[in-house]
């Protein structure tokens, strides 16, 4: 009988135009402010959630005019007391009803799925949103028409109905949105998103179907079908005496309905973990690596949120996600996350120890009061502390900004997963002692010591006895997990050959010209490989900090330390403008984030031992001594990371022209030693990312200047096409942008033995130029502002190596004694114009020649690791600026290239796939803008033709109805 009643009134609206004005009207509304308002092209991302941006307010309209006439004409013509009548159920008329305007929505819905089917086509659409917002729309169209058909039973007049439902479904997605919560404090805030149906379908949209939202609609929906059902049935009903046990009982029994549907909504409000991630890398749900994280903790780790009950109306409705994420570790720890929150406007205690020993302050915003507007100090921060250990999240660490093109701004957090995950880590690396630090290490860790004490120079005899010195001490904090093995080869009659085998060390030579040769080594050994520790001065500062840089180094999970180096800023050219500022500082900022960062002085020819991995950012201005210190880095299994663009930018003061110039002594010819060449053209490409440039326009004999975004070939855009998926440095990547970028040549016969990934590449449509010349001329070439270059094919533009390397000096003079030749010979001359040298000078000079200098390592062992990317320019903080001048965050992606290369370069696995799980922009497949407005009006066409067919249907199914005959 239900689904008669249903059939019966879908005849009715395929019957007359009615079904196909409204979907059409629907349809118009979607698509226009999807690609008007929204600007879908302009924003350049393969996103479909602006369209469910509109949805509730577009469906709030579309099924208010649908349910407005259900009942209403009913009464009007006189029918419903004939329904009223008839020898079926009221529950099953409401229902029939409500089933068929819910089926109509439901239609005006799926004309729309050739919007993310065709965005599919031109992006990486992630179709978990996509199916989690057509579900929403499907919860809320179904609460809106039982909110309609109850208005719609309370008056015979459709206009009052579309009036009064439009009003009353208004009110419930308005009362959730910050324009009604910024009137109260944090608790009545939260109980009206709760009652929201707005707020509520924020949640389900980005891809998270929370039981609670999906019980809220479902309640919502069942407590207006009662309210139907019982307005009906009052239509029924005398007004006499004997009635009103009946017309009260069923009051009553509405009245507990409704309380009991609100407690059991409120209680589940309280739980989070019932829900389902369908975000394509689950981008709101607490991964593996989280897990394994929060299972190690041997003490308490504290997560508590600083949270002020007035803030600003963009951050509020924030706070419940953050708490909800904050809820789900504490119960993935097991009793070992302590989670809590504080107002400390509430607490002065707390606001003490929050302002002087954790250094958060409040941050003044401005808040609209219901008269006034003010300026109030507010919290929002995460405190993550374990043992003595501890670091904040302010706001500007866990939210994005992106304003949209109507002025409004949208404010999300980031990756909030990634955010919470790197600060415990580091807090809790950070506080572990080297026993623990050894326990992690998936092998057992020992120390190594070779030598031969019989045959130690002079000034090397108290040398061992140093080095045990630091190993006892060593052994005491390990707590019994670091064993210690002393070897004399010649003891054991090893021979050189054997230990250079084993070992991979070769003897020393006991002076620059003396015959005599003895080990003294030490070695980190991890299984059957060996890490040699560098003893530098020998003293017992330098070897102990030495010996734990390596240890660290082989224990998993430790926090990392990054080495870098950056061109130091040139001198300005006037000198009344100070310093000129560093170039590569937002990146080094994001990275201090996750590693310890200190940066390397190389001209003294070697890498500290605590270094973790080596970050050369435009290497240039290098001699020997530098590029011995990256070698042997490399040589003793170290991990490099070489942005090796050879054009940097090359800005003049006060100019607001872009100027390139190309770098000299940089490392090239080191890198064309390891079988890695980085060519001295530039690369152009036609997919490439836009530029921002000033063009002026006569608009009625006014001069107009204004900013375009043109083609600009120098700034690669490479798309997932050119990148390895195997990778983790870019398998979750969107895209990447490389600016003035160098192609890169792989010697395939010196990396046949080693594993070599081409991260990125260009397209088959990219060119080389050999010319810093690189502001686009227009006359001449209108369209591109640059000549096409007749040969094109698509170049490697950054490559990830890992194997076994030969030294760059191999066979050639070591640096080091070229340096000692020069300083003496200097000195000589500086000596002979003096007088005669002293008998300290003498004795100086012997214990020289007493102390070469090590051997060169000239074989890296093949846990060593080097990523080349052919540009240094792509994390040059102007550059970044120009990204961000677009309106776009697309410049996140190439930071987070260069971040996961740095996880991949220090083995850092576990953050490399949190990380990837956040990828920030999808971006569309670049296009022209005939090629946008052909996708635009193929929607048009697809939408039309659907609304046609189903007119048509509509009218088909009509003309087969047959008219009752009167018997």
């Amino acid at each position: 009988m239900i689904l008669a009643i249903t059939k019966k009134e879908l005849r009715a609206y395929f019957g007359s135009p009615m079904a196909a004005i409204f979907i059409g009207v629907f349809l118009f509304a979607a698509l226009f402010t999807f690609f008007w308002i929204e600007t879908f092209f302009a924003r350049n991302t393969a996103d479909i959630r602006p369209l469910f941006r509109w949805l509730p307010i577009l469906l709030l309209f579309l099924v208010s005019a649908l349910t407005m006439r259900q009942w209403s004409e009913e009464q009007r013509m006189g029918t419903l007391e004939m329904l009223l009548t008839l020898p079926v159920s009221i529950p099953r008329l409401v229902i029939g009803k409500f089933l068929a305007v819910l089926a109509l929505v439901a239609l005006a819905l799926a004309l729309t799925l050739g919007l993310p089917v065709t965005v599919s086509l031109i992006g990486p659409l992630d179709w978990g949103p996509v199916l989690g917002g057509y579900l929403g729309a499907l919860l809320m169209a179904a609460a809106y028409v039982a909110i309609g058909l109850f208005i719609s039973s309370r008056t015979d007049n459709q206009i009052i109905a579309l009036i009064l439902s439009v009003l009353v479904s208004g009110l419930f997605y308005l009362v959730g949105s910050s324009g009604v919560t910024d009137f109260f404090g944090a608790s009545a805030a939260n109980l009206l998103r709760a009652i929201g149906t707005g707020s509520r379908f924020a949640s389900i949209e980005r891809g998270v179907i929370d039981l609670r939202d999906v019980v809220y609609y479902l309640l919502l929906t069942g407590v207006f079908l009662a309210a139907n059902v019982l307005s009906l049935e009052s239509k029924r009903w005398s007004e006499g005496k004997n009635t009103a046990p009946l017309r009260r009982a069923a009051i009553i029994s509405l009245v507990l309905i409704v309380a009991n549907l609100l407690c059991l909504n409120l209680w589940l409000n309280r739980f989070g973990k019932v829900r389902i991630d369908l975000t394509e890398n689950r981008e709101y749900s607490i991964s593996e690596p989280t897990r394994n994280l929060l299972s190690t903790l041997t003490e308490p780790l504290v997560l508590r949120g600083y949270f002020s009950e007035k803030t600003h109306p963009l951050l509020a409705p924030l706070v419940p996600r953050i708490k909800d994420m904050m809820r789900e570790y504490e119960i993935a720890g097991n009793g070992m996350v302590k989670v809590s929150f504080v107002d400390p406007k509430y607490d002065e205690e707390a606001e003490i120890e929050a302002n002087e020993q954790y250094g958060i302050k409040p941050v003044p915003f401005q808040v609209a009061g219901r008269y006034e507007a003010s300026v109030v100090n507010s919290y929002f921060n995460i405190l993550v502390k374990y043992g003595d250990q501890y670091t904040t999240l302010g706001f500007e660490d866990l939210i994005e900004v992106e304003r949209r093109k109507d002025g409004q701004l949208d404010v999300r957090l980031r990756n909030l997963e990634y955010d919470l995950t790197k600060s415990i880590k580091k807090v809790v690396y950070g506080f572990q002692s080297l026993a623990s630090v050894l326990a992690r290490s998936d092998e057992p860790l020992r120390l190594v010591l070779l030598v031969t004490p019989d045959k130690l120079p002079e000034s090397l005899a108290d040398a061992p006895a140093t080095i045990r010195e630091v190993v006892r001490e060593l052994q005491k904090e390990a707590g019994g997990k670091l064993a210690f093995e002393e070897i004399n080869p010649e003891a054991k009659g090893v021979s050189a050959e054997e230990i250079k085998a084993r070992y991979g060390v070769r003897p020393l030579a006991a002076g620059f010209f003396s015959p005599d040769t003895f080990y003294l080594y030490l070695l980190v050994a991890k299984g059957n490989t060996y890490d040699r520790v560098y003893l530098g001065d020998m003293s017992k500062a330098t070897i102990r900090k030495e010996t734990e840089g390596v240890l660290k180094r082989n224990a998993s999970g430790f926090l990392k330390t990054i080495g870098y180096w950056t061109p130091q800023p040139s001198p300005p050219t006037n000198p009344y403008m100070g310093r000129q500022r560093e170039e590569y500082t937002i990146f080094l900022q994001a990275l201090r984030e996750d590693y310890n960062l200190e940066r390397v002085d190389l001209a003294s020819g070697h890498v500290p031992g605590d270094i973790d991995v080596l970050l050369l950012v435009a290497p240039q201005g290098l001699g020997d001594m530098e590029k011995l210190a990256v070698d042997q880095y490399l040589m003793r299994g170290g991990a490099v990371v070489v942005l090796a663009g050879n054009y940097v930018l090359d800005l003049a003061p006060y100019s607001q022209v872009l100027a390139i110039k190309e770098v000299r002594d940089g490392i090239a010819d080191l890198l064309a030693a390891y079988g890695i060449e980085v060519g001295k053209e530039l690369v152009m490409d036609l997919q490439n990312e836009p530029f921002p440039i000033p063009v002026e326009r006569d608009l009625g004999g006014l001069r107009v200047r204004e900013i375009r975004q043109m083609s600009y070939p120098f700034f690669v855009d490479v798309r997932p096409d050119g990148m390895d998926r195997q990778s983790p440095i870019v398998a979750n990547l969107p895209a990447v942008t490389l600016n003035w970028v160098s192609p890169i040549t792989i010697d395939e016969e010196k990396n046949k033995e080693r594993t070599v990934t081409v991260l990125a590449r260009s397209t088959p449509q990219s060119w080389l130029r050999a010319s810093t010349d690189i502001q686009p001329d227009f006359r001449r070439y209108p369209d591109l502002g640059f000549a096409v270059g007749d040969h094109q094919q698509s170049y490697p533009l950054a490559v990830a190596v890992q194997g076994v390397f030969k030294s760059f000096f191999t066979g050639k003079p070591d640096p080091r004694v070229e340096k000692q030749k020069k300083e003496d010979e200097e000195k000589a001359q500086t000596d002979n114009k003096e007088g005669e040298s002293t008998p300290a000078d003498e004795e100086d000079k012997t214990a020289k020649e007493e102390l070469p200098p090590e051997p060169i390592i000239t074989e890296s062992p093949d846990s060593a690791r080097l990523v080349v990317i052919g540009s240094s320019e792509f994390i040059n903080d102007t550059v970044i600026g120009i990204s961000r001048s677009l309106g776009q965050d697309r410049f996140l992606n190439s930071l987070e290239f260069l971040h996961n290369a740095v996880d991949w370069a220090v083995e850092d696995q576990e953050l490399l796939a949190i990380r990837s799980r956040g990828s920030h922009a999808r971006l569309l497949a670049p296009m022209d803008r005939k090629e946008q407005r052909f996708w635009e009006w193929l929607n048009y066409g697809i939408a039309l033709t659907a609304l046609v067919l189903v007119a048509v249907a509509g009218w088909f199914v009509g003309r087969r109805e047959k008219p009752l005959s009167i018997a």
